[in-house]
């Protein structure tokens, strides 16, 4: 139970950390920032597990058109009557046509054996975009909180403006885990370097929040030796 993320436990903790924005910041724009990637998490869930299960449907249709091709492939192997090439004075060029159908039969066949697995390629990266772009908002709500000077919105407390800081960094950490559920569902190596480019991110993003927060307890103690 401890080898692989629970997408439950991931919606749960971003509904407690939604609760504890709305009693601390009721109404802002964090608050509801963080209840929209509550809704994306629960999307991204379903969607996780839609793409790691199997697509039947496009698997029979892609067996069944191989199987006919190989089919239509013997038929006119057949029809060259491959026997008769010492006597068959046209028969040189009608079996280098044979084999150019070939190497196209074969590389179509590579082509939809391949398809299922580029279409949850293609799903997987759309959505992980999406957390992406989230990753982005999040990082502009901490961007304009300095402290030193506030540009934006009413002045902070310390204690508020750490917290505030400290739910920013805690958001870009659940994206993380979101967008390696994909990364788990699906070992697509193109995938996985974006999981990894968009834990990189959130990482780096995370990193300028802890400076912040350090440099405003760096600014508390003096004034708390003051007093």
């Amino acid at each position: 139970m401890y080898q692989s993320l629970d997408p439950i436990r991931i919606i749960q903790t971003l509904d407690r950390l939604e609760a504890r924005i709305g009693q601390r910041f009721p109404g802002s724009g964090l608050a509801r920032l963080c209840a929209e990637l509550s809704e994306t998490a629960r999307a991204t869930t379903k969607r996780a597990a839609e793409i790691a299960a199997h697509n039947w449907p496009l698997r029979i249709a892609v067996g069944a058109t191989i199987v006919g091709g190989l089919w239509a492939l013997i038929g006119m192997i057949k029809f060259l009557h491959l026997e008769n090439i010492e006597t068959n004075v046209g028969l040189l060029q009608s079996l280098e046509a044979a084999v150019n159908l070939l190497i196209l039969f074969g590389a179509a066949t590579w082509f939809l054996f391949g398809l299922d697995d580029r279409l949850k390629q293609h799903r997987a990266l759309d959505q992980l975009h999406t957390l992406r772009s989230i990753a982005h908002v999040v990082d502009m709500h901490q961007l304009t909180k300095d402290p030193h000077a506030q540009s934006e919105g009413p002045p902070m407390s310390p204690q508020d403006l750490t917290r505030y800081l400290d739910y920013c960094a805690e958001m870009l950490a659940l994206i993380a885990k979101l967008a390696a559920l994909y990364a788990d569902r699906v070992r697509d190596p193109v995938v996985i370097d974006a999981v990894t480019e968009l834990e990189n991110l959130t990482t780096g993003l995370s990193r300028k929040i802890w400076q912040k927060i350090t440099l405003i307890g760096t600014l508390e103690r003096p004034y708390a030796g003051g007093a």
